[in-house]
């Protein structure tokens, strides 16, 4: 069985940092993409980063300059450096993974950690 947890969400003034970790566990299955997603109410499920195995990196628009994604494939985990945050990015922050497995494609999503930036 093939897992995400994520860790390192919470409360930050604007401006303030924050990084978001997550980890993948079970066996025998490959990694390709891992990423983060954000979430509020209301609104659709909404890429912020994702990076390749190979290293490839895509981010939101929103994103670009004050986010960097990390990514360590012997550990199979994914980091989120979230810099100069801002009140809009407020949001439920989900890991997200996909790869191959026995049984073919693998698609596994975190529980999602609470992001709130508020003065």
């Amino acid at each position: 069985q093939v897992q995400l947890v994520e860790s390192g969400g919470g409360l930050v003034q604007p401006g303030e940092s924050l990084r978001l970790s997550c980890a993948a566990s079970g066996s025998s299955f490959s990694i390709n993409t891992m990423g983060w997603y954000r979430q509020t109410p209301g609104k659709q499920r909404e890429l912020v980063a994702v990076i390749t195995s190979r290293g490839s990196i895509n981010y939101a628009d929103s994103v670009k300059g004050r986010f960097t994604i990390s990514r360590d494939n012997a550990k199979n985990t994914v980091s989120l450096q979230m810099n100069s945050l801002k009140p809009e990015d407020t949001a439920v922050y989900y890991c997200h993974l996909s790869g191959n497995y026995y049984l073919g494609y693998l698609e596994r999503w975190g529980q999602g950690t609470l992001v709130t930036v508020s003065s």
